[in-house]
């Protein structure tokens, strides 16, 4: 009979499937049942090897002798951790705890032979003791990696599973411990949990570990992964755990609440990795819901740059909130054909695509127009620095004369409220994007004036913020394709800082922003602290289970590489001209500048130098007017 043969026998099969169905508490039950068992059997053995003679005899001495054999062995067995151990994944160096365990309880045996013959009440063999301790160990040990052979051969260890920890120790831990039981391909080897009070204890039949105990628990069970169920603690507390257990070099994944997982859906489906704004540690503010119904319901919608990313995420939150009509203009005909379509599958207000440019100034009128704008948020923009860089006409063309035409039209068409996404390139810009995103942010200051001195009610501003995490061209999704290829993950300065925030809380926060504009503000958005290049890049590799190959660690998973700084690029970026003009508002999230202006006619006769240049395609004179303007006029301005 061959190998595969015996391991598919039925037999066997049957052992491996009822080993497997019964609960952990159930095994620990019957493997201390069966190690009394076969301590018996040691020390009838080591009688019939000293003796010479397989039928010893039995006097109640012997039977005395080896009941407290047992007694004394089973309670040593538990306090040194064989029971603990989850068969399918004894490491080899399990022989030597249970070498001890049998040295101890040996020990503890021969003390009570000594003293049972003090009392005159029979002699036990010198050399029995001996033999019960190898014939134990060899008893112990085999019939456990016995176990784990039966388990493991048929399914080739169940080759698809992968041994885990759950860090945290409550009900939705518990009920993923029981749902990943006999199903996916993972297997829960324990808890991890900070509450002292845990440790040592079961949990749903898993012991619970302290956090100190994670390395040497990872590297015994040859650990690859850790699901975090512990959503509900502070963001600080849980980026702190994110922290520790990335520098592991495993992967670390998560699930959320028990009460925030949908009625239905089973909760090993929710296993997610986890996201890198979170390992950043932003504290979440709830949106102000009146001021998102008060900017959104009932009205009609405009978003440009619809299919982009804080396009998209606007299109999705102003949805949710029951707008009369969803307008979406964006230049790329398959973003729009997906924002559309996922918009439309999901049902809610009337969707309307519109394919073009915010430059094309007749299909931005004719829109507009026809369908009443209410509210426009203008996300459209070159946003790519190098790219800019090195398109330095189309990049004016697009957003600022694209703004111009757009803001002009919202104040001719009676634009209740326009908001024009910015950025934190605009601060003291060194690069053309930043550079134009500062222009378009004059322009809808401009129009904000105008429209006040007019006596009308239409409101313009700005929303100004960082990087946001996930952004089409942004570098969290290019460390996260060059970590999937193995790396390098490519960095321009480690050294070089940028905020970060995620997209769903940017869209949230451009409305809110929005629905307090007073006319003309510039909204800047707390970003929280800026993050270090280096750090990010080192710390994604880490979330994807990698360690950092450095001069100090060489044997590494992925390397990160220094290429230098492309053009434009700042070492850092900022949100305020001066911090002191900054003033808070009703969001604790959300600031206003006090923005200075332009004087009307020198905006007009930059923008007709601009224009000029850029209609003869002269790239230098379209730089030169285009800083000219921010250099001379930005000192006072926020």
């Amino acid at each position: 009979m061959t190998r595969a043969d015996l391991v598919q026998h039925p037999f066997i099969r049957v052992i491996r499937e009822r080993i497997i169905r019964t609960p952990r508490p159930w095994k620990r039950v019957v493997m201390i049942l069966m190690d009394a068992v076969l301590l018996l059997v040691a020390i009838w053995a080591s009688y019939a090897l000293r003796l010479s003679n397989w039928s010893p005899a039995i006097t109640p001495e012997r039977i005395t002798l080896a009941f407290f054999a047992v007694a004394v062995a089973i309670p040593i067995f538990i306090r040194l951790g064989l029971y603990r151990s989850v068969i399918r994944y004894l490491p080899e160096a399990a022989i030597w705890t249970i070498l001890r365990a049998m040295m101890i309880a040996t020990m503890c045996w021969v003390i009570i032979i000594f003293l049972t013959e003090m009392t005159g009440r029979g002699i036990v063999p010198r050399s029995v003791p001996v033999l019960y301790f190898a014939l134990g160990t060899l008893l112990i040990g085999s019939t456990r990696f016995a176990a784990k052979w039966i388990l493991n051969a048929g399914t080739g260890m169940r080759r698809d599973e992968e041994p885990i920890f759950i860090y945290g120790a409550g009900p939705t831990a518990a009920q993923l411990a029981r749902a990943l039981r006999g199903h996916g391909n993972r297997y829960v080897m324990g808890l991890i949990d900070d509450d002292p009070a845990n440790h040592g204890h079961d949990v749903g039949g898993y012991r619970v570990f302290p956090p100190r105990d994670l390395p040497k628990l990872v590297e015994r069970y040859g650990i690859k992964e850790i699901v975090l169920s512990m959503s509900s603690i502070p963001a600080e507390a849980r980026q702190a755990v994110i922290a520790r257990v990335s520098g592991l070099g495993i992967k670390i994944r998560s699930v959320p609440d028990i009460s925030d997982i949908v009625d239905g859906r089973y909760i090993v489906n929710q296993i997610r990795e986890i996201e890198i704004d979170e390992l950043l540690g932003r504290s979440f503010v709830p949106p102000d819901k009146d001021l998102l119904a008060r900017a959104l319901s009932g009205k009609t919608v405009m978003v440009t740059g619809a299919g982009g990313s804080i396009g998209s995420e606007l299109c999705r939150l102003i949805a949710t909130w029951k707008p009369q009509k969803l307008v979406l203009l964006e230049a790329s005909e398959y973003a729009l054909y997906r924002i559309e379509q996922e918009l439309t599958t999901k049902g809610g207000p009337e969707i309307l695509p519109v394919l073009g440019s915010v430059t094309d100034e007749q299909l931005v009128r004719r829109t507009i127009r026809a369908h009443r704008i209410e509210v426009l948020y203008h996300a459209a923009a070159h946003k790519h620095v190098p790219l800019v860089e090195a398109n330095v006409l189309e990049g004016i063309r697009n957003n600022v004369f694209g703004t111009l035409t757009l803001a002009q039209t919202a104040a001719a068409e009676n634009v209740q409220n326009f908001v024009l996404i910015s950025s934190d390139k605009a601060v003291r810009p060194t690069n053309v994007m930043g550079a134009t995103k500062r222009w378009a942010e004059l322009i809808v200051r401009q129009l904000a004036i105008q429209a006040r001195s007019s006596g009308s009610k239409q409101t313009f501003c700005a929303v100004r913020f960082g990087n946001v995490i996930g952004s089409n061209g942004s570098v969290v999704p290019l460390f996260k394709e060059q970590i999937a290829k193995g790396g390098p993950v490519t960095v321009t300065d480690p050294d070089m800082t940028r905020y970060f925030m995620s997209i769903p809380e940017a869209a949230e926060l451009i409305v809110q922003a929005g629905a307090m504009s007073e006319g003309g503000d510039v909204f800047l958005l707390d970003m929280g602290e800026p993050v270090r290049i280096g750090d990010l890049a080192e710390n994604m590799i880490r979330l994807a289970g990698f360690k950092v190959r450095n001069a100090e660690n060489p044997d590494g998973g992925i390397a990160v590489k220094v290429i230098g700084k492309r053009p434009g690029e700042k070492p850092f970026e900022e949100l305020f001209y001066n911090r002191d003009h900054a003033r808070l508002t009703a969001h604790p999230k959300i600031m206003r500048a006090d923005a200075s202006t332009i004087c009307h006619q020198d905006l007009k006769g930059a923008l007709a130098a601009l224009e000029d240049a850029v209609a003869r395609e002269n790239e230098q004179d379209a730089r030169t007017v285009l800083f000219s303007l921010i250099d001379g006029n930005d000192v006072n301005l926020q």
